[in-house]
């Protein structure tokens, strides 16, 4: 098993000497955020990549940021192929990284074009078995904080988060100014994508080289729910950053380390 531990802004990895001095040739990151949360978040990461010489595209999902997508018109399959658009404009094959619900979303974007893709990347991400929702992960998760503090709209349609537990569940270990950025930054998140299952079949999802990052600190999805996911994905490559649900937030430099890395 390959496994990195990033403890905060200090990278150990159990590579050779001789792999620092190996270079990488140019690589294109797509980056797709999780649930209550936006583009933004990559802000420092992207920057980071592209001095790296890196090219880098952060997506949108529809009903995040700016986007004023109605949620009942929301799906897994609104978001996949949001991303798959992103991907189309690639020249050759992408990084592919997903965040806690863009997990599923990149899950689902692998099953269809697989062939654009030169890895998966789950960060602190929901890493669905073909047939399961997010919802059905999730309710496995007896170590999780977030459930608690779900607040459903009326409609069903949207899902709020008990505003004085947000920062906690999300970025515990964030600076004071990154935790107002994340405050200012919130939205309510559309429900019905968290319902709906991906199928995945090995031919196609199976065939694409995948990567896991656990977040060491996360109160969003356990730790052991991580390592249970991958293991079950039969993931080999596994990394560590011992942060919150929110490490491109609170230790952007470490992650951009380790992208850099997985890209070798």
């Amino acid at each position: 098993m390959l496994l990195f531990a990033v403890s905060y802004n200090v990278v150990l990895s159990s590579c050779s000497k001789d792999d620092d001095h190996v270079s990488l040739s140019s690589k294109t990151y797509v980056l797709v955020h999780g649930a209550w949360q936006a583009p933004y978040v990559w802000d420092s990461v992207k920057l980071g990549l592209e001095r790296e010489g890196h090219k880098v595209i952060v997506v949108t999902l529809p009903g995040h940021a700016a986007d004023q997508t109605a949620p009942q018109n929301l799906t897994i399959d609104v978001y996949r192929d949001k991303v798959i658009d992103a991907l189309s404009k690639v020249n050759g094959k992408a990084i592919l990284v997903g965040h806690s619900l863009g997990g599923v979303v990149i899950s689902a974007v692998a099953e269809q074009v697989p062939s654009k893709i030169e890895k998966l990347v789950y960060i602190g991400a929901f890493l669905p078995a073909s047939g399961q929702s997010l919802l059905d992960i999730a309710q496995t998760d007896a170590g999780s904080q977030l459930g608690k503090s779900l607040l459903p709209s009326s409609d069903q349609l949207t899902l709020d988060v008990v505003h004085e537990n947000i920062v906690d569940i999300f970025i515990q270990d964030g600076s004071e100014e990154v935790k107002q950025r994340l405050l200012s930054n919130y939205r309510v998140e559309p429900a019905i994508p968290f319902t709906n299952k991906v199928i995945l079949t090995d031919a196609k999802y199976g065939s694409v080289p995948k990567v896991y990052i656990k977040t060491l600190q996360d109160h969003v999805i356990s730790p052991a729910l991580q390592d249970h996911m991958a293991a079950a994905a039969g993931i080999k490559s596994l990394y560590q950053l011992n942060t919150s649900h929110s490490p491109f937030l609170s230790k952007p430099d470490s992650v951009t380390v380790l992208l850099t890395k997985i890209a070798q």
